[in-house]
């Protein structure tokens, strides 16, 4: 039926016989106070779910969240660089021009 898809998000890919998992990046606002949390995952649907039940400490008294952007990397140590530098000033200013659109 048009118009009625699904879109699953795709949390492995198949290359070559090898089966590989995403790791994301990702940022939600919270709806209450308008900060942001910036986290890493492999299960983004889950996670998110867990923030808005309160289930982690850091944003439990900030909830309910919005995913705002979500970044997919292949490998551990190249999303777990991408947290850290969206955690910088830098990273910070990136996200504010990268989100623009979101903003205004």
């Amino acid at each position: 039926m048009p118009g009625s898809t699904t879109l699953k998000p795709v949390l492995q890919y198949h290359c070559s016989n090898q089966v590989s998992k995403f790791y994301i990046v990702y940022v939600l606002e919270s709806l209450k106070d308008k900060k942001r949390y910036i986290g890493l995952t492999t299960n983004l649907r889950k996670r998110v779910k867990e923030h808005n039940l309160g289930k982690s400490f850091s944003t439990k008294f900030s909830k309910p969240f919005k995913l705002i952007y979500a970044k997919l990397c292949l490998n551990f140590e190249d999303a777990k660089r991408r947290e850290r530098y969206l955690k910088t000033t830098n990273g910070r200013r990136f996200l504010a021009k990268r989100l623009q659109n979101y903003y205004n």
